[in-house]
């Protein structure tokens, strides 16, 4: 079979448009779409042909205006769909993803559309920082927070994405609504099921009762979800539905529940190397990713760490209007591996080490890797058996590696797991193994 399909080009003087189909037998196809607008369907005689056997010969229409794009059902047989719901003729806002038979087409602006300019605020809810970088988040922000559209932020463990979904939530018309946050990687693959959409009593062995699950009890709100790249496979699929519909069937239930919840996702993963690989469904990261937005890591906005000392100190009940000093250029002059969160707890430690009144330039800043001792170097030798000494050197740089990925993870022990990559199950043993094991170790 041959596929056809018309590439339009946009002519001068119209609103520069265009689709993207995302999932389907036409994936990667990108047409523009002029003022006139397309036609999509099978047969030939469309705009945009597609080779899906589940999309009709005329199956809809799509033209450009103003606020969004105007979309008109054409009599298909299975339907033009808008986040799970039918649609005959609406007019739906840039960045939405269709589902035309079994095809995802998002519409986006063309590449001479206008971006959005920095942010003139040197703040978003809790996130601080003056930099160009952090003004063109909070600038995205700042708009998509209006909508209703899901946000997904991306970005290294410390940068801040959990502030930056909570500020969503306090700047959206849902701000009087419940805030809820899901860890997807600190629950366990057998019960994050239920933790995630609820169960009904008998569910599983121990259900002995109902229990709600996060979707239900951010109805009416936002639900931060946490880590999404890891959130098993086998769950993905539900999790879309709940997207697209809005519905959902608690773990051992008969009925779908049906829930008005505004999804805010983070992770720091590179998703788009995960759907390639195959490890993420490519259709839920496109239902995730109508807002896409990258949190910068502090090392490439070190203008900022100034500002953010200010604020960590005054939370620490230690104000100080000038904290530039030498311990000011120690820090500046570092790469923060855990980014904020990494400076934060280097105050907090600060601070706690400081007698009552001490200035910042007089506290102690201790840096990853800056108390290491000397005689945790090592020299190969063969004065004894190799078994003996390989052992003896792996023992000391297991035990030196979780010292400081304590350290850089603030005792927390989920954070330590995906700084490390290593399973939380796994590195309690280590822990355990190396005598670091602490009661006190948040989970």
């Amino acid at each position: 079979m041959t596929r056809t399909t018309n590439r339009i080009p946009v002519t001068a003087g119209t609103r520069p448009a265009r689709l993207s189909v995302l999932h389907g037998p036409d994936a990667g196809l990108e047409v523009a779409v002029p003022a006139i607008g397309v036609v999509i369907g099978a047969d030939a005689s469309a705009d945009v042909v597609l080779a899906d056997e589940a999309v009709s010969r005329r199956h809809c229409s799509l033209v450009p205006k103003d606020d969004g794009f105007e979309v008109t059902d054409l009599g298909s047989r299975n339907g033009t769909l808008l986040d799970g719901v039918s649609i005959q003729k609406a007019v739906v806002p840039v960045g939405a993803v269709l589902r035309v038979g079994g095809t995802l087409i998002q519409l986006v602006p063309g590449d001479e559309a206008v971006l959005i300019p920095p942010s003139a605020k040197a703040s978003f809810g809790a996130l601080v920082g003056g930099s160009l970088a952090m003004r063109q988040v909070y600038s995205v922000l700042e708009r998509a927070s209006a909508s209703h559209a899901p946000i997904l932020l991306l970005g290294e463990s410390g940068t801040g994405k959990e502030l930056a979904a909570r500020a969503v939530h306090d700047h959206s018309p849902r701000r009087t609504g419940p805030f809820v946050v899901f860890d997807c990687g600190a629950s366990t693959e057998t019960l994050i099921e239920s933790d995630l959409f609820g169960h009904t009593k008998g569910a599983f062995t121990g259900a002995q009762t109902d229990r709600p699950g996060a979707f239900e009890l951010a109805h009416g709100g936002t639900l931060f979800l946490d880590e999404i790249g890891d959130l098993p496979i086998n769950l993905q699929p539900k999790l879309l539905r709940m997207l697209e519909t809005g519905e959902v069937t608690p773990l051992g239930g008969r009925k779908p529940a049906r829930y008005d919840v505004r999804v805010v996702a983070a992770t720091h993963r590179d998703l788009a190397e995960e759907v390639a690989r195959g490890g993420f469904r490519g259709d839920l990261y496109y239902r995730l990713a109508v807002v896409e937005v990258h949190l910068p890591p502090l090392r490439q906005r070190l203008e900022d760490v100034e500002e953010l000392v200010k604020v960590l100190l005054a939370r620490e009940g230690r104000p100080e209007a000038d904290v530039r000093s030498e311990n000011l250029d120690r820090l500046l002059g570092y790469h923060f591996p855990g980014n904020v969160r990494e400076l934060r707890n280097i105050v907090t430690r600060a601070v706690a080490l400081s007698p009552p009144g001490t200035r910042f330039a007089a506290m102690p800043i201790l840096l990853a890797g800056s108390t290491a001792k000397k005689d945790t170097e090592w020299v190969a030798r063969a004065d004894r058996p190799f078994s003996e000494a390989k052992t003896e050197l792996i023992t000391r740089f297991e035990r030196d590696y979780l010292k400081d990925l304590l350290l850089r993870a603030g005792n927390n022990i989920s954070q330590a797991a995906r700084i490390s990559g290593i399973d939380r199950k796994h590195l309690y043993r280590l822990l355990e193994s190396a005598g670091l094991h602490q009661p006190g170790a948040r989970a």
